[in-house]
């Protein structure tokens, strides 16, 4: 049994997101979506930078800059 003070939260769930330019859409209900590079969970609050043409998520700026480099020269040796 939980006490009074314990609050239950639910578990946090992957969002499936449409990103356009300036906007995003929710297609699936969650919490948050993952970096398409580091894969760590972005809170949907905090999403800020994505790829509307590769439809990515990023979880900062420093990123973006790392993913945009891996695309203008990829390693064709991976």
């Amino acid at each position: 049994m939980m006490n009074k003070i314990e609050k239950h939260f639910p578990p946090a769930s992957e969002a499936e997101v449409k990103y356009f330019h300036g906007e995003f859409k929710i297609v699936r209900s969650g919490t948050f979506v993952r970096c398409a590079v580091t894969k760590q969970p972005i809170a949907l609050d905090d999403l800020k930078y994505w790829n509307v043409d590769m439809q990515e998520a990023y979880s900062s700026i420093d990123i973006v800059l790392k993913r945009l480099r891996e695309i203008k020269s990829p390693n064709v040796y991976a």
